[in-house]
């Protein structure tokens, strides 16, 4: 099969990555496949995560190991020490993987709500159950100014998830990124929602939990991150603020089917918590990284 690449000019820049993307296309001109490598900066100015896809007719013809090529030589260029990517389990994209020097970092477990099956009375009295020294706050769209430094600080709770084998860095926080990261999603159509923890003795927030819907307000939504600050664990807080985001979805979004959610398998605390709320398993995708 005859074939050549196309670099693409990307406009999805954000305020903390940039993207360069790349087009397959046959003898024809007929697109074959694409990929897009998002570059990162700060604490993950080491990392370049790929996005690879080949149509399923012209697989098997060297399309995907090409753009995989280009990908890796525009990350060396840029100075990455690695590229990750990420593929269902048990499919074409797995299997590729492997064979072209990628080693499995992490698992991830997805699992779904579905909302028409939603055990009201049960999750109320998840809400109510008394949690001394707390109580839970939260807003749609972009933090309040009065909570901003407060909420950009505690998003170091993220900084110990578990990521098994990725050389995943750390992502500095500060209150334009929270600003940013909410602004994206309302460009695109989206609504974010957040649940919050706070600590009543001085007013900061402890955890936090967040879930982006569809601007439609119908299919299903996704939860984007569930934290609690270290000094703050052991009380329960992720379960009760993941609980509040159920209820105000099924209460604000009524034609929302499900709330989906993912999580490396070696976190077994919050994949216990899922579990308990009524989340069940869909499918599993790997995480894949080539040291460079």
């Amino acid at each position: 099969m005859s074939f050549h690449i196309t670099p693409l000019t990307d406009p999805a820049h954000g305020a903390h990555s940039r993207r360069l993307a790349w087009l397959a296309s046959d003898a024809d001109s007929s697109p074959v496949g694409t990929a897009f490598l998002r570059l990162f900066d700060g604490g993950q100015a080491h990392l370049a995560e790929l996005t690879l896809h080949v149509h399923p007719v012209e697989r098997r013809e060297g399309v995907g190991s090409r753009l995989l090529e280009v990908a890796v030589a525009a990350a060396r260029d840029d100075s990455r020490r690695c590229v990750t990517a990420q593929a269902e389990a048990g499919s074409p994209g797995d299997r590729f993987l492997a064979a072209r020097g990628f080693r499995k970092v992490l698992t991830l477990r997805f699992a779904r709500l579905p909302l028409a099956d939603l055990d009201t009375t049960a999750l109320a009295a998840v809400i109510e159950r008394p949690h001394p020294g707390y109580r839970l706050a939260s807003w749609p769209g972009t933090v309040p100014d009065d909570l901003a430094q407060t909420f950009a600080d505690s998003r170091r709770a993220m900084d110990d998830m578990p990521m098994e084998d990725t050389d995943h860095g750390i992502t500095a926080w500060d209150v334009d990124r929270v600003r940013a990261a909410a602004k994206a999603v309302e460009q695109r159509g989206d609504q974010l929602h957040t649940v919050v923890a706070v600590d009543t003795s001085d007013g900061s927030i402890a955890g936090f939990t967040e879930l982006v819907v569809p601007g439609s307000g119908k299919g299903d939504a996704v939860h984007y991150g569930t934290a609690v600050l270290p000094e703050h664990r052991g009380h329960g807080l992720g379960r009760w603020m993941k609980a509040e985001s159920i209820r105000r979805a099924h209460e604000h979004h009524p034609d929302l089917g499900g709330l989906l959610t993912d999580t490396a398998d070696s976190n077994t605390h919050m994949r216990n918590i899922s579990d308990s709320l009524g989340y069940l398993p869909t499918h599993t995708t790997l995480q894949y990284q080539l040291d460079l």
